[in-house]
């Protein structure tokens, strides 16, 4: 899985507080950078429950892709389109650092092996909790799966809505952003592609 791999940076308990104990600090440091006094009865465990949050929302760093796909590859002899669709996806965007939400739709063609369900959410989970632009997001799901199963062909598709564009800046509500990655067959194959894309609706 060259093309899709980030090394993990796999944390002990220890590491695990410490990196928790260094983030709250931080996040003190921010609030009495935006005017507001940390030790004010609603705010003290703030920076705290902040930083674990943020652990948790950017766990993806510290997932080791390997032990996430697992033994769930299995041989099969059907070759017809498999469609995972209206998967959660929750990031944050790189830029802002403001969350992006929407749905992901993954679909491939395989040839000899298939992915156990659960592991495709894993995989857009994997990727989505970090850092991270829709763009690359949609191409590292394509790359990994297609990776992991030496599938045909691999179609994903992400629909999201961009609090950075919502919450701030031109402040507009109703916009979703939506990518694709289309590989192998569902590149080369246009009624292969149409097929995916009009199950999805789209």
């Amino acid at each position: 899985m060259a093309a899709a791999r980030l090394r993990p940076k796999v944390q002990s308990v220890e590491e695990e507080t410490r990196n928790i104990d260094e983030l709250a600090e931080h996040y003190r440091e921010l609030l009495i950078g935006i005017g507001e006094d940390p030790t004010r009865e609603g705010l003290v465990d703030t920076p705290r429950r902040a930083a674990k949050a943020l652990h948790f929302l950017t766990r993806g760093y510290r997932q080791d892709l390997d032990e996430l796909i697992n033994s769930a590859v299995f041989t099969s002899d059907t070759d017809e389109m498999v469609i995972i669709r209206d998967i959660e996806m929750y990031s944050l965007c790189e830029h802002h650092i403001l969350p992006f939400i929407g749905k992901c739709h993954v679909a491939y063609l395989p040839q000899g092996k298939v992915l156990g369900l659960s592991k495709i959410a894993r995989i857009v989970d994997y990727f989505a909790r970090r850092l991270q632009i829709q763009e690359v997001l949609t191409k590292q799901v394509a790359n990994c799966v297609n990776d992991a199963i030496d599938a045909r062909g691999v179609g994903v598709v992400i629909e999201a809505r961009h609090m950075c564009m919502m919450m701030r800046g031109v402040e507009k509500q109703n916009s979703t952003m939506t990518t694709s990655c289309m590989l192998g067959a569902f590149r080369s194959e246009l009624a292969t592609r149409e097929e995916f894309l009009r199950l999805l609706k789209l």
